[in-house]
């Protein structure tokens, strides 16, 4: 059975440069649909934050602001419901040893703006995962957690990687993206990986060996459906 790491946010809000806390979290659709196409496929999930803190959900991605008809958030809410159990009892990212898993997955949502984008720990994870030449994904605002590999490092073992990630145009669709302290796009630029991007709010995924990126939360599906199809082969 294939086993997966999810390194899930556990922050509630998100800095702005004004100041003001924006209410975050994880997005669910990010999160639900590969954990979904996962558990499809029989793998074996392990949902890990830092510090154990329990992750939330952000509120915006279970309402038509977040592009998610009223359908689909009853559907995302009642499956929250059902995971509860699981989501309230992360591991600590601490703990994990990621050389026991075959994916190591992040999904995406403001909160790894915010926590992991700074987290030594998940760069350590991120640093040795990308060495081992095994599966390694981040879907949306979930590459910010690569910015931390730079943080005891004169550069980041990513870069001139190839990357995709929420661009700029999606993080200012929504009106707080405008009082955002830095944006995602521009980060990995800066940091020297090969980013690219397709059309706003459309699937757009980035394969580059064993690094997979996805540009933003309609890339969830076909994320997760290529990594479930290059794990067959391995």
């Amino acid at each position: 059975m294939k086993k997966v790491l999810m390194v899930v946010t556990g922050a509630q809000y998100w800095t702005l440069k004004d100041g003001t806390r924006h209410p975050t979290g994880f997005w669910a659709e990010e999160f639900l649909v590969p954990y979904e196409t996962f558990l499809s496929a029989g793998y074996d999930i392990t949902i890990a934050t830092p510090d154990a803190q329990i992750p939330v959900v952000d509120q915006l991605s279970l309402g038509l602001r977040g592009g998610v008809t009223p359908g689909t958030a009853q559907r995302f809410r009642a499956r929250l419901r059902d995971l509860a159990p699981i989501l309230n009892n992360p591991a600590d990212l601490a703990q994990i040893d990621q050389g026991q898993y075959d994916l190591v997955f992040y999904p995406g949502g403001h909160g790894p703006m915010e926590d992991l984008a700074f987290n030594t720990t998940s760069a350590a994870i991120l640093n040795a995962r990308l060495a081992s030449g095994r599966p390694l994904a981040l879907l949306c605002h979930a590459p910010a957690a690569l910015l931390a590999t730079a943080i005891d490092a004169p550069s980041s073992s990513f870069a001139g990687r190839k990357v995709t990630g929420l661009s700029n145009v999606e993080e200012r669709i929504n009106p707080f993206g405008w009082k955002a302290s830095w944006l995602l796009e521009d980060k990995l630029k800066e940091m020297g990986m090969q980013y690219s991007k397709g059309f706003p709010l459309r699937p757009h995924v980035v394969v580059d060996g064993n690094l997979y990126t996805g540009q933003n939360p309609q890339s969830s599906k076909k994320l997760a459906e290529t990594l479930v199809h290059d794990l067959q082969r391995l």
